[in-house]
């Protein structure tokens, strides 16, 4: 029997699509898919004061501190995609990120200024975890914004209670950023919509079919600020402080995990098609690009996924 179930998160809704034997109850796993996702939003929030990252933002400099586990997992992850990505991401810019009016307040233009002439030094030089203990501490200061891995964590919990419910096949999501968990009772793959990068409407581009695999997508068309009548998206660049002036229409990342598909895809952003390409491939990445010219949109396929199968059903 099909469950399609459903819950606030993170400003908008996770989603669960599974399969169970007859009678299963879904309530139960409808009240742990919600729990999962309300400690990843208390932990990682930059909207909720009180959250632990905030908790760690206000800690002095130098200062130890404990943090609970998955926060401490999601830092790890994202220094480690830092330092791989060459900086491209970086979890460090909560301060331009907040500047720009990206976080719970409206742009204000002396806080532009002061993101765009801070000296910046990125988080993986600025942030350090012991290995042993878990604890973390700032070794200058620093403002941590997780909002392009957080998400995916999220999606990365959901799967996760799924298992711990014994259901090995379901999809599972958050505003987009998806992960398949095996196959449909049919035998077939799990399709995904790849959104067309279009403010004006919602609608898919392409169509991905996802085994145990997850998905995500950064692009320029759902947040951004319109500055001197030139809209810049929320990507941030992490030596300028201030929103990248050119970027892909947007980039899809397919991973093993949600969170590692999220974090690339920021970091491909912010790269740029043409050294993001460069980046994906050494690192082995699957992604899909799409770039405007024009009036016209073009793809480009990047890592074994895309290379070595058709291209994505397009859609329209």
């Amino acid at each position: 029997m099909r469950h399609a179930l459903n819950g606030p998160t993170m400003g908008t809704r996770w989603q669960a699509t599974v399969f169970a034997p007859p009678g299963f109850d879904p309530a139960p796993l409808r009240a742990a898919l919600q729990a999962a996702v309300d400690e990843v939003d208390g932990q990682m929030s930059t909207w909720k004061p009180d959250s632990d990252l905030m908790r760690l933002n206000a800690a002095p400099v130098g200062a130890w501190l404990a943090v609970p586990g998955q926060l401490g997992a999601v830092l790890r992850r994202g220094l480690e995609i830092g330092r791989a990505s060459d900086g491209a991401f970086d979890i460090g810019l909560g301060d331009a990120v907040t500047a720009w009016g990206f976080g719970p307040g409206a742009a204000r233009s002396e806080h532009i200024r002061a993101a765009m002439t801070a000296e910046r030094v990125p988080a993986h030089f600025a942030l350090e975890i012991n290995a042993t203990t878990g604890l973390v501490r700032k070794t200058r200061p620093l403002a941590l914004d997780l909002n392009g891995i957080a998400k995916g964590h999220g999606v990365d919990r959901l799967a996760e209670t799924l298992g711990a419910f014994g259901l090995d096949a379901g999809l599972v999501g958050i505003d987009g950023e998806m992960r398949a968990l095996g196959l449909r009772p049919d035998g077939h793959a799990w399709t995904i919509a790849v959104e067309a990068p279009d403010p004006d409407r919602r609608a898919p581009h392409a169509v991905l079919a996802l085994e145990d695999a997850a998905v995500a997508t950064s692009g320029d068309y759902r947040h951004w600020v319109e500055v001197q009548g030139r809209r810049l998206s929320h990507t941030m660049h992490p030596q300028r402080g201030a929103p990248v002036p050119a970027v892909p229409a947007s980039v899809t990342v397919v991973a093993r995990s949600c969170a590692e598909a999220d974090a690339w895809a920021t970091a491909l952003m912010v790269k740029g098609s043409l050294e993001g390409r460069a980046l994906a491939r050494r690192h082995g990445l699957n992604a899909l690009f799409i770039d405007r010219e024009g009036d016209e949109l073009r793809e480009t396929r990047v890592g074994p996924l895309f290379e070595t199968h058709p291209a994505p059903e397009r859609v329209g």
